[in-house]
């Protein structure tokens, strides 16, 4: 796990300026890699590439990077870790190509240089985001995961392919501008983040999850798929019993857990009490023959708090566990950080639970298995549940919909906007975006300005289940743009590697090509049957809880002087029309209705903005 950063330029550089240059962009991730920084670069060819090493496997000499083929045409710089050597060493050994050392990186990087890029890809589990220069023919790939676990920025500019794995490392560079996109602002405000490819500026890009980039120097970039969702769902559903189906899922679970258990130094996982997180803890105790470590937090406000819940899957499997009770002054310390911990505006809540628990996590181990992955493809959330009981019903409740009065919101109900806007749905697009929705207009707030359209929405002939198109749209927006990248951030900034054996392809491809993913009236059905081999019903079986904290009652207390320093409308003013945000700060501080989410949107961006100046 590591951070990667570089550049191909068309300029005539010298070889100092190129270093110097290479290693101030490198010198921002020290936090991703803080047991060496080492550099490559060719002046002639005009390419510096940059690597900061988190050693996990392979602690020698022997792992570190840039690393160069045994050929000589190949460099690889690369950020995650891939658990396919078991594959590709026969398939290297039968070509004669010995190994230096035991990394997953030289591995890769000798897969590539025999098999080509492209057919390389097809061996790969894991997560990655990794460049490769070809020295003879002067290209440059950068690839990305099949889910986006691991993040990857680019940008074309001044002559130059600029990558780089976090925003920070591209904005050192002198040579790079940082216009604000106000386009990705309205998208930011209606959803919490921004959604790939786009960033907070104009101009530098996140590389999609599955694609590959190619770059000849001299010419425009060509990005292009390697492997896509839509294309595991048009392959079908496989014609299994519901014992098969459980029996086939378990015993992939069982593989993809235990190659992430490969690690030189001490690993441990996170523990929520949830159904995912029990399941992947529940298979590493199984395979393991020393208690696990496992690491919670806990808040003393009981709708909040998971702990308890998680005291008690840890003492029926025998981990080592390790909990901390977090005060409010302890958890909102950690705001001020948030700003240049995810480079952009970012306004997922449970950001700072998750900071907390890889920051006590990181006390004890080096890597930590996570739970992420499990609710996107087996149908975990509640909206999931909303939509299969909703979608019967869908042309009444739009007729009833065409009745309602514009902008009618239902004031004698709790959350009266939201399920006006519900009943007003023409489509299942509509409706799923009004339930994920943040503020619903948000050209309203800048400037007429509308969101990025990126026509993901799958076709009815694809998908004709509105749940499928749920899980669908969950994986490739919400979980690689919201979930993925908080958990990178939170872990990255303290240090930790963070895996998650639910997002393996094959578990993902399993997901969508059995026909159970609600089964019995129950949401993760298959996962449920599986955990239930190794934890008694009765300590997973409760309702679901969000891994979040109560940012609205912080609001109206504790953070409320904050609150107001960047909510005032001179400064509200320098990018959106104040009159709707001050209004809801107004509502939620008299108590009349929460507006928190909206409101920590808003402020997450003025917190970026004002640090972004510094």
């Amino acid at each position: 796990m590591c951070g990667i950063v570089g550049f191909t330029t068309q300029k005539s550089l010298s070889a100092d300026t190129l270093r110097n240059d290479i290693q101030t962009m490198n010198q921002t991730l020290t936090h991703r890699g803080p047991d060496s920084d080492d550099l490559w670069l060719d002046a002639e060819a005009g390419i510096a590439l940059g690597h900061r090493r988190l050693a996990i496997v392979d602690l020698s000499p022997a792992g570190r990077q840039p690393m160069v083929s045994q050929c000589g045409r190949w460099v690889m710089c690369y950020n995650g870790e891939t658990y396919s050597q078991a594959e590709l060493k026969p398939i290297l050994s039968r070509h004669n190509i010995p190994l230096r050392g035991h990394s997953d990186t030289e591995v890769m990087l000798e897969s590539c240089a025999l098999l080509g890029v492209h057919k390389a890809l097809e061996h790969f589990i894991g997560m990655f985001a990794f460049a490769l220069w070809d020295r003879h023919d002067r290209v440059l790939y950068l690839v990305r995961d099949r889910l986006g676990i691991k993040p990857l920025y680019w940008t074309h500019q001044s002559q130059t392919l600029f990558f780089a794995s976090e925003l920070k490392a591209l904005t050192a560079h002198k040579d790079i501008a940082t216009t604000t996109d106000r386009k990705a602002v309205t998208s930011y405000l209606n959803h919490g983040y921004i959604p790939a490819p786009h960033s907070i500026y104009e101009n530098i890009y996140k590389l999609p999850q599955g694609h590959i980039l190619t770059y000849r120097p001299g010419a425009e970039p060509v990005i292009e798929p390697y492997w896509t969702l839509e294309s595991v769902i048009k392959a079908g559903k496989k014609d299994l019993s519901p014992e098969q189906a459980v029996e086939g899922l378990h015993e992939l679970l069982k593989d993809t857990v235990g190659r992430r258990l490969m690690a030189d130094v001490p690993l441990g996982a996170f523990l929520s009490g949830g159904i995912d997180s029990s399941l992947v803890v529940s298979l590493m105790q199984s395979q393991s023959t020393q208690p696990v470590k496992t690491f919670t937090i806990g808040f003393d406000q009981k709708k909040y708090n998971e702990a308890d819940h998680a005291r008690a899957i840890a003492q029926h499997l025998g981990t080592d566990h390790t909990e901390l009770f977090v005060t409010t002054r302890q958890a909102q310390a950690v705001i001020p950080k948030l700003p240049t911990l995810y480079d952009e505006p970012f306004a997922d809540a449970s950001q700072i639970p998750t900071f907390l628990v890889a920051e006590l996590a990181r006390q004890h181990v080096t890597v930590a298995l996570s739970g992420d992955g499990g609710d996107e493809s087996f149908g975990g959330y509640n909206r999931h549940a909303f939509g299969k009981k909703i979608q019967p019903w869908l042309p009444l409740i739009q007729r009833l919909g065409s009745l309602l009065p514009k902008n009618c919101p239902l004031p004698f109900m709790k959350q009266g906007e939201k399920i006006a806007n519900i009943l007003k749905s023409k489509s299942q697009k509509q409706l799923y975006d009004v339930l994920l929705s943040q503020w619903p207009d948000p050209s309203l707030l800048v400037s007429g300005i509308q969101t990025y359209d990126d026509n993901l929405w799958p076709q009815d002939a694809l998908m004709p289940d509105l749940v499928d198109k749920m899980r669908y749209m969950d994986t490739m927006r919400y979980l690689a743009d919201d979930v993925l990248v908080k958990v990178d951030r939170a872990t990255m900034g303290v240090s930790l590697e963070a895996r998650v054996p639910l997002l393996d392809h094959r578990v993902v491809t399993w997901a969508w090509q059995q026909p159970y993913t609600f089964y019995q009236g129950k949401t993760k059905w298959l996962l449920r049957q599986i955990l239930k081999k190794y934890v008694p019903e009765n300590l997973f079986e409760h309702p679901k809880m969000g891994f979040s904290v109560p940012i609205g009652d912080w609001l109206r207390g504790d953070l409320n002087e904050w609150a107001n320093a960047l909510l005032s409308e001179a400064s509200l003013k320098e990018t959106f029309e104040p009159k709707l945000i001050l209004q809801a700060w107004q509502n939620h501080q008299k108590g009349q209705s929460s507006h928190s989410q909206q409101l920590w949107n808003i402020l997450m961006f003025q917190a970026w903005q004002q640090a972004a100046r510094v």
